[in-house]
């Protein structure tokens, strides 16, 4: 087989699973014409439409449906036999990227650039945004792994849980929550609230880009209805984009965030906040790490995730 046969099989592949000529040019860094015109090479050899226009995109024959199985497999095998050469950290220069928000940041990245410097000190770690194209990033390899909050992937990434975080309000010590010997629901909900505003939920376009995260650092409406169930309401003071900001308004004003409690201690520790338990069940959020699971073949990848994991596990 041929190197334009074997681009005309890669071609076939996304596009059964995008179903969308567009996006399938977009992973491929190919035009919607090149994704087009590969498509009829590929109809002509084959004898077959293998794709039909719908109302929903590109609907695959049932010639389409029974070849792609096999045709992944063996791109998948192909792929595996030229396997990426060796890593050995303690001399390798790659750069790592990895999309994360201001807890990521906050958390997991200081001890992960430490350990990073002791086992592969030649290794390069960019922290970027996340952003509303992180699923197109990560499918062009501009970005490694994610680290965030996500609730539904794409089937063709990993999704692994590798933290378990609280939420807890912090306030300025001598504010009048800060100095309460015990904070109930009542007391809490009469203070100003700091509240972090809700981010986008669905990152990318489509059923094959759609990523469902984790609203915001909000304990997805528990306050609310335990507030409800006494009738009662917050108080917002106001709201901001994000966790970092949260903290820094609430160590310079009377005024509370709900915060996870791993970077809530940060500002603890110092002194400049106090820890208040919330006094009404407050479910555990996943910090999830998402990654390409064909990128597992890559050496380096497979390295940096497990020290990724192994980093949060000693959180």
């Amino acid at each position: 087989m041929t190197t334009a046969d074997l681009n005309l099989l890669r071609v076939f592949d996304v596009l059964l699973e995008e179903r969308n000529v567009t996006r399938a040019g977009a992973r491929l860094g190919l035009t919607q014409s090149a994704v087009s015109h590969a498509l009829n090479r590929l109809r002509y050899s084959l004898g077959d439409e293998l794709f039909v226009r719908g109302p929903s995109g590109m609907q695959p024959t049932p010639r389409a449906l029974e070849m792609g199985p096999q045709v992944h497999s063996a791109l998948s095998q192909l792929q595996a036999a030229l396997a990426f050469p060796d890593f050995d950290p303690a001399t390798s220069e790659h750069r790592f990227t990895v999309a994360a928000g201001a807890y990521a940041c906050g958390v997991l990245a200081p001890p992960l650039v430490s350990r990073l410097r002791e086992t592969a000190p030649l290794a390069e770690l960019v922290l970027a945004e996340v952003g509303s194209d992180v699923v197109e990033r990560l499918d062009a390899r501009r970005v490694d792994f994610l680290v965030s909050g996500v609730n539904v992937a794409p089937e063709r990434f990993a999704r692994e849980a590798i933290l378990t975080e609280t939420l807890v309000w912090v306030a300025r010590p001598d504010s009048p929550l800060g100095l309460a010997e015990r904070v109930d629901l009542e007391m809490l909900a009469s203070a100003p609230h700091v509240v972090i505003s809700k981010i986008p939920t669905e990152l990318g376009d489509g059923h094959s880009r759609r990523l469902v995260t984790q609203p915001s650092w909000e304990d997805t409406g528990a306050f609310e209805t335990a507030l409800a169930a006494q009738g009662l309401t917050r108080r917002v003071g106001v709201r901001v984009p994000d966790t970092y900001s949260a903290l820094a308004i609430a160590i310079r004003s009377d005024m509370a965030a709900l915060v996870p409690r791993r970077l809530a201690m940060i500002s603890a520790q110092s002194g400049r906040l106090v820890l208040i338990e919330p006094p009404y069940p407050s479910p555990a959020v996943e910090v999830s790490l998402l990654y390409l699971k064909e990128r597992l073949n890559e050496p380096a990848i497979a390295w940096m995730r497990t020290l990724i994991r192994a980093v949060a596990d000693s959180l």
